[in-house]
């Protein structure tokens, strides 16, 4: 349970600080891709924010919230096939391949940490919660 408990409250720690300033840099993106909307961008901004608090949740109490740990790795794994298929047509540049790495590592950690907890008894763990 250490280990996913680890993993799960660096991932959420780690993407709140990652994302919370761009909810302030909506101008700089905007310059840079003016085809940008401010809608997609913040909606996309307060989905991944909820990960990460949903993160934080799993750190709490892995063995009882193991089973938002599939999404999680679900949620990695999604990002990142976006993010070939798009490299991979050439609509992005080889930078955002390196972007995406943090969720490579998150992902395989996520996928290890569902691995390592699958022995875990729920009504044991919900008994030792009281």
């Amino acid at each position: 349970m250490k280990f996913a408990r680890i993993v799960f409250l660096f991932a959420g720690l780690w993407g709140i600080i990652e994302l919370a300033p761009l909810f302030f840099l909506f101008g700089a993106v905007s310059r840079r891709s003016p085809s940008a909307d401010p809608e997609l961008y913040y909606a996309f901004l307060a989905v991944t924010m909820a990960w990460q608090l949903a993160f934080l949740v799993i750190a709490s109490n892995p063995g009882r919230f193991r089973p938002m740990m599939i999404p999680s790795v679900i949620e990695k794994a999604g990002y990142l096939l976006t993010v070939a298929v798009l490299f991979a047509q050439g609509r992005i540049a080889i930078g955002h391949l390196l972007i995406a790495a943090p969720d490579l590592l998150f992902g395989a950690l996520f996928a290890i940490a569902l691995a390592k907890t699958s022995d875990f008894d729920l009504m044991s763990g919900l008994k030792s919660m009281k």
